[in-house]
């Protein structure tokens, strides 16, 4: 029992839970309904009452302060983190890293080919300066828009089905460095191919339907991994594939959708189309070759039977240098019984400096690393960026 003493020296501590907590125990009697208590003396419980509710403010208003001010605190952290968690600047960061993301996905490269690709064959329907009109413009922009979805969905449902291939050969791209996964790649391979061809049926341009069309069964056949399908295994049907949408179908559907949907001219090839197709014929096969050198590691392992994996990468390396000097040979004589003489002089120069570039750049070559394979390649796709700038002069 505390005594009054260690009350008045300690007056902030209060273990009592009640202010009667120094009464005497009180002891039952014999008689129910009756009590005894020993030692009581009043004096000493009242005072013991009036020390407790000294004391009992200043502890209370203590607690309360405390708590208020940890309340407080807290709050005001709370308040702080959260604006700093979200401000403009960390949401435009996220937004730069989702848009990175889908660029990879999308596999660039392919992208700006497909749109270069489309505008050179359709100025080869121009011939005057009145057909650049806004009509014009408005073909071409659906054509462009309905074919970039139609590629996001081919490289897409490509890379869907060679995650553990890309993991070996191309571990950067998004699926298989885990950036996206599985369930979010298929989401935008299936809504790009819904676009693509919601694009193409709004328009009604038949050439452009056919286009996309083709492509995606083409495209399909190539990646996806059924009985009969997954034609990439081979290494002659994959460069057939390519071909086919890249010298074909990117050159004829798309020519004839600008000259009879959007000019509603007659259908007819020109010797410009007839050129650009048979070029671009050798520019595809190149491409197709070139870009299975530097995954030689991740086919052998995964049973793709690709060139570079049957007959070494150095060998088919120069296979497609050989290949592209000839295309550029073959298109300087060509050029050169141009009747047009602005035509002549830019399809024999352009094609002059192209090769001469592809020839320097080959020679000079290191050793056939991962890294200067794939640096190369993209050499390869830049000359066929220039050779769609080269096209539309061809007369």
């Amino acid at each position: 029992m505390l005594s009054m003493d260690s009350l008045l020296t300690k007056p902030v501590v209060i273990p009592l839970p009640s202010p009667v907590c120094s009464l005497p125990i009180l002891r039952g009697s014999s008689a129910p309904g009756q009590y005894s208590c020993r030692n009581y003396n009043p004096i000493r419980i009242q005072r013991c009452l009036v020390n407790y509710e000294h004391v009992k403010p200043r502890f209370t208003t203590c607690s309360r302060s405390q708590k208020l001010g940890h309340v407080k605190a807290t709050s005001e952290h709370s308040l702080e983190s959260g604006s700093e968690g979200y401000t403009p600047r960390s949401i435009w960061e996220a937004v730069l890293a989702s848009l990175n993301v889908l660029y990879k996905f999308s596999r660039p490269h392919t992208i700006i080919g497909t749109a270069m690709g489309i505008m050179s064959v359709s100025l080869l329907v121009v011939e005057s300066l009145s057909d650049i009109s806004p009509l014009f413009f408005v073909g071409l922009l659906e054509a462009v828009v309905a074919a970039l979805f139609m590629n996001v969905y081919i490289v897409g449902l490509n890379q869907l089905f060679d995650i553990e291939i890309d993991k070996v050969n191309k571990p950067d791209l998004p699926l298989a460095s885990g950036e996206y996964s599985p369930r979010a790649g298929t989401a935008i391979v299936i809504a790009s191919a819904i676009m693509s061809f919601g694009i193409g049926w709004l328009v009604g341009s038949w050439p452009l339907f056919w286009a996309l069309f083709i492509s995606f069964v083409l495209g399909t056949a190539y990646s996806i991994n059924l009985p009969f399908l997954r034609w990439k295994r081979s290494a002659v049907v994959a460069a057939i594939c390519i071909l086919a949408v890249r010298a074909v179908i990117v050159q004829l559907a798309f020519f004839l959708h600008i000259q009879s949907f959007v000019f509603k001219r007659p259908a007819s090839f020109t010797r410009p189309l007839i050129f650009a197709t048979a070029f671009m014929s050798f520019f595809s096969v190149v491409i197709a070759l070139f870009k299975d050198i530097p995954d030689i590691d991740g086919d052998k392992i995964f049973g793709i039977h690709s060139f570079s994996v049957r007959l070494g990468q150095e060998r088919v390396f120069w296979i497609c240098i050989y290949l592209l000097e000839m295309a550029y040979t073959v298109v300087m004589v060509v050029g050169a019984t141009s009747s047009c003489l602005w035509s002549k002089c830019l399809t024999v120069i352009g094609h002059a400096i192209l090769g001469s570039l592809l020839w320097n750049r080959a020679r000079s070559h290191g050793p056939m690393t991962k890294t200067t394979i794939t640096s190369f390649y993209m050499f390869v796709w830049k000359l066929f960026y220039a050779e769609y700038l080269l096209i539309p002069f061809v007369r």
